[in-house]
């Protein structure tokens, strides 16, 4: 497959999801570089979304470590438990918040963040990765990104 994303235009946000999902699973099909793979993930989730904040976190030595995303800085390192990040490994489940400012102990990465999902990707019942995506907007995200930002995360899980 040719390094590009052909994305519907005029489509619902789940139409988007369905014609992105086998294209990212063509794009890593073969790819054994997991940072290259997470890379052209972000970028197409940003590409496709406009999202605020695309990246992964990778699970080394007990934290999490900034790996491959899409957006303004961020923050290198966050604790098991801490954040939405932390929290999402700690409890091995997907964590849309709709408000940051009300979520216990959220990390300001940016002050212009505004609501988050994070997905845990799990390999062997571990959490190997976190895909955290942030918008700039509140209750940005809902059941749609929650379905196949989870089926992502399987695909993620297949190669991490």
């Amino acid at each position: 497959m040719a390094e590009s994303i052909i994305l519907p235009t005029n489509a619902t946000k789940s139409e988007i999801y369905q014609g992105l999902m086998p294209q990212l699973k063509a794009l890593t099909d073969g790819e054994k570089n997991l940072v290259a793979n997470l890379a052209n993930i972000a970028a197409a989730l940003k590409e496709a979304f406009n999202f605020f904040w695309v990246g992964f976190y990778i699970v080394e030595n007990n934290q999490l470590v900034l790996g491959p995303f899409q957006g303004p800085v961020a923050c290198t390192r966050i604790a098991f438990g801490r954040g939405v990040c932390g929290t999402t490994w700690k409890e091995k489940r997907t964590i849309n918040v709709a408000d940051v400012n009300q979520f216990p102990g959220h990390i300001a990465c940016s002050e212009h963040s505004k609501s988050e999902i994070v997905v845990p990707i799990i390999k062997d019942g571990e959490v190997r990765l976190i895909l955290d995506i942030d918008s700039d907007k509140y209750s940005s995200f809902d059941e749609v990104d929650e379905q196949y930002l989870n089926q992502l995360a399987n695909l993620v899980a297949s190669f991490a």
